[in-house]
């Protein structure tokens, strides 16, 4: 009698599509995305080869940071619906075999959760301040913020309230940070896990899972130094008793990690068997478009992940970045960086799009999981030209509008139809849409079998149905100079061409697909991705 073949966690290979819902598809009319509209969308995603979605904050919140300000963790926002919507959402996408990841924002809450408006209303020395960072100032009269750390929405990152104490945000003056110190902080938080997870969500994605715990003595920092409150040690008894939650309930329920941190290996502890399952392969996102770049990413990002037996989790985009197909597009340097988004630098957008289509193939080929981000399928771009006035993103308004923020990568998905709304919904959106989208609506794409969407609904199918695609392990395939390629048993190779010019590809047996069209004499072109299957 044989032996059953173990099946892998689910979560070690997924393929998650991330949702933005303001942006994602608008049930009401009224301009914003919810969760009508991502229901009615559902066969969509399901069709697109994905196994899960991931939805950003639905909660309750005044959206001073598109809903990353919650204010009550254990509802919707009425923007986006009612509980009941959300209860109704989880079952329809189990429904149709799509597990459903919300996320959890425990690093702060919002300026109006009644947690703070108790603390303010009570003073200084209150117990309701304890649950998070008051503190008087410095200076003759307590006029200077009690240290010198930074906002990363730029400013500095206290603010003073009418008594004369400080309040510490790492974020906007209307996101508080919690104090992780306190018991009830971290009873609140177990609780609103046990909450979502009783009502059917397969797993959370945890905002800022780096900042939680801040050195106590809160001290002066040099430029740019997060030590004091990124990455440290007693995050690991948090996330400790997070997992024993999740192991608790049934149906393999994951944590996945928004951690930027620029030690990996040190990143990659917080993946230990009795911790967090995932965390977001940043270093991948940001790394610019040169073939020994990326192979130092691939071969310390997989080095790491095996040394505490956790699968990689590879994403090209988000909510936070500029879009792939702006970024690999731009003259000179093509990754990514939080001080410098390149704003108004030049794109060459058909040069973006192939290197896009490339690193779409290359991420779905290596071993471990894999985000998507909405519209990152669709090939759309970075709307740089938003009109300030329209601008929702506190990163705009804390800069002076020196940094554009994040609302380009934000704009409403174009669905169908010649004109804006796109599809979108019955009404307009709440950030405007270039006519250019016309040619790029998932209606469009759908009848090219040569277009972006067609590519990542190939891609994924095959990356759920080839033995060789998801969790594992690779080879190196040594193919030259400007040329990364592996091997992945049984029978796979993926070849990305980073250099300018075509490349013979190894002996093989078939071409299972490619990122565009091979030259009239079978090589692969500069800045495309194969996938072959080996003799």
């Amino acid at each position: 009698m044989s032996t059953p073949v173990p099946v892998s966690p689910w979560w070690r290979d997924a393929s998650i599509y991330q949702i933005y819902p303001r942006s994602f598809a608008d049930g009401t009319g009224d301009g914003v995305g919810d969760l009508s509209g991502i229901r009615a969308r559902l066969p969509y995603l399901a069709s697109l080869g994905v196994d899960a979605l991931w939805c950003t904050p639905w909660y309750p919140s005044p959206m001073d940071d598109g809903g990353y300000d919650v204010a009550d963790f254990r509802d919707v926002d009425p923007v986006f619906g009612t509980l009941g919507e959300a209860e109704a959402l989880i079952a329809d996408a189990h429904g149709l075999g799509l597990r459903v990841i919300i996320d959890i924002v425990p690093n702060h809450c919002s300026d109006e959760h009644p947690w703070f408006r108790a603390a303010l209303a009570a003073g200084p020395g209150s117990p309701e301040r304890e649950r998070f960072w008051f503190r008087t100032g410095r200076g003759r009269d307590g006029e200077l913020p009690p240290n010198n750390w930074r906002s990363r929405f730029g400013g500095p990152a206290w603010t003073r309230v009418p008594d004369g104490e400080w309040y510490l945000h790492l974020y906007s003056p209307r996101q508080p940070d919690l104090n992780w110190e306190h018991p009830q902080v971290r009873a609140e938080f177990e609780d609103v896990l046990r909450f979502w997870f009783d009502r059917g969500v397969d797993g959370f994605r945890i905002d800022v899972a780096d900042g939680l715990v801040k050195d106590p003595a809160l001290p002066d920092t040099p430029p740019g130094d997060e030590t004091p409150f990124s990455g440290r040690e007693g995050l690991h008894d948090i996330y400790r008793s997070w997992r024993k939650i999740a192991d608790s309930y049934p149906g393999q329920r994951v944590l996945v990690a928004e951690m930027w941190l620029p030690d990996a290996a040190k990143a990659a502890a917080y993946l230990r068997h009795d911790e967090l399952h995932a965390a977001f392969n940043f270093d991948f996102l940001v790394c610019p478009w040169e073939e020994p770049r990326f192979r130092s990413v691939i071969t310390k990002t997989l080095d790491n992940h095996r040394a505490v037996g956790a699968p990689a989790a590879w994403v090209l985009s988000n909510h936070d970045v500029t879009r792939p197909v702006t970024r690999y597009g731009r003259s000179g340097d093509t990754g990514f960086d939080f001080a410098d988004r390149l704003h108004g630098t030049p794109v060459d957008r058909e040069l973006g799009t192939r290197r896009a289509r490339a690193a779409a193939l290359l991420a779905m080929a290596l071993p471990g999981g894999l985000y998507v981000y909405q519209g990152e399928e669709l090939g759309l771009w970075e709307i740089e030209d938003i009109p300030p006035e329209l601008r929702q993103d506190p990163v705009w308004i804390r800069s002076g509008g020196t940094d554009p923020g994040r609302d380009g990568c934000r704009v409403p998905m174009p669905w169908s139809g010649s004109a804006p709304p796109f599809g979108f919904g019955s009404g307009g959106t709440w950030l405007p849409q270039p006519a250019e989208w016309a040619g790029y609506t998932v209606e469009a794409q759908e009848r090219d079998p040569g277009s972006m969407l067609s590519l990542y609904r190939r891609g994924l199918r095959l990356r759920r149905e080839h033995p060789a695609l998801g969790d594992g392990e690779l080879d190196w395939l040594p193919l030259g100079e400007s040329v990364l390629a592996f091997t992945r048993a049984p029978g796979f190779a993926c070849v990305v061409n980073f250099g300018a010019e075509p490349v013979s590809l190894p002996p093989h047996e078939e071409l299972l697909l490619a990122s565009g069209e091979l030259t009239a004499d079978g090589r692969l072109p500069a800045d495309t991705t194969a996938w072959l299957r080996l003799l």
